[in-house]
This record gives structure tokens, sequence and C-alpha cells, in this order.
């Protein structure tokens, strides 16, 4: 992936790609634990690893696509691709019999999101929220996302992520006297 240009000799000197593997170990390591992170308040902490790597999976054969200066935003809005699709996956379900009650035990577990939300007030409000506006919500509130940034996470224009942040905040205020 190197590119080729000739001295002033006439002889050809090769460029590193700048998106080598080198350029790779340094985006993993300043990325890797905010995707992971992000993962963990979406995912079971057994799935969140293994989504951040389908993650940079992806990042690494798309290198040459990912924006310089919003690397971090893109990781995002993959992120939600991957988890979009894990979360339509089957799920397994596994039964035992114990006398003649039967169990039931499922793979997944309640969305990580929502039980970090300690306060139930908050976890009230943020329930009557579509999920559009919750995504919108956590990824400026918990991974400290906006301007430019949510702009290309959620694959709009700077206006619209503006426009979107603020829907979200008004009717996350509205949910919230209504429940008080």
């Amino acid at each position: 992936m190197g590119v080729s240009l000739a001295d002033d000799d006439g002889t050809a000197a090769r460029v590193a790609d700048p998106r080598d593997a080198t350029w790779f170990d340094a985006f993993f390591a300043d990325h890797a634990t905010s995707v992971h992170r992000y993962f963990v308040r979406r995912a079971s902490r057994d799935d969140a690893e293994d989504l951040a790597a389908e993650v940079f999976a992806t990042a690494w054969r798309r290198r040459e696509r990912i924006p310089t200066g919003f690397e971090l935003p893109w990781l995002y809005r993959t992120a939600s691709y991957v988890l979009a699709n894990h979360r339509r996956r089957p799920t397994l379900t596994l039964i035992s019999e114990y006398g003649s009650q039967q169990e039931r035990h499922t793979t997944r577990t309640a969305d990580p999101a929502e039980l970090v939300m300690a306060d139930q007030e908050v976890r009230a409000a943020m329930a009557l929220l579509s999920p559009r506006d919750r995504s919108v919500l956590m990824l400026h509130a918990w991974e400290g996302v906006d301007g430019e940034g949510l702009a290309r996470a959620l694959g709009l224009t700077r206006g619209g992520a503006a426009a979107a942040l603020s829907r979200a905040r008004a009717r996350l205020r509205q949910a919230w006297s209504e429940d008080h």
C-alpha cells in the first residue's frame, strides 16, 4: 500500500503508507478503552470484548476511510452498527429440568446501560424516550461526544446532530417534568 516517488536522480523511493500496522497499533492504543467502555455500557460484559474486537477488525479493513480527526466518532458509529447486528442475532435459551419445574437460562442479560443508571427517577425518564434519543444523550453524556464528532457518530450534519441533541434534551426534560 506504499507510494513510490522518484528521487532527484530518477530512482524510485518507497514512502511508507501512513495507515500501516504501526499507525493501527497507535490508533488501537488511543481508542480501545473508549470503544470497550461503549460496549460495557450497552451489552453484557461477556460480549463487550468480542464486540470491540469486531469494531477494530472493521477499522483495520476500512482504515483508509476513517476520517482524520474524527477517528473516535467513526468508531462509535461503527460500534452502533456492530451492536445492532449483535442484538438481532438469535438468543440462545438453555432449558434444564429440576423435578417438575423448568428453569430457563438465557445468555443475554438486561441492557447494562439501563443498569448503570442507579437513580430510579432517571431510569424512568430515560425509559420514556425513544431509543434514538437515548442513544444521542448517551453518546453526548457518557462518551463525551459533541459537535462535529456527534454529527459523524450519528451520520448527520453538524446542524442535524445539534438539533437531535437539542430535541433529545427537550424530550428528557418533558419526561422528567411529567414524572415529577
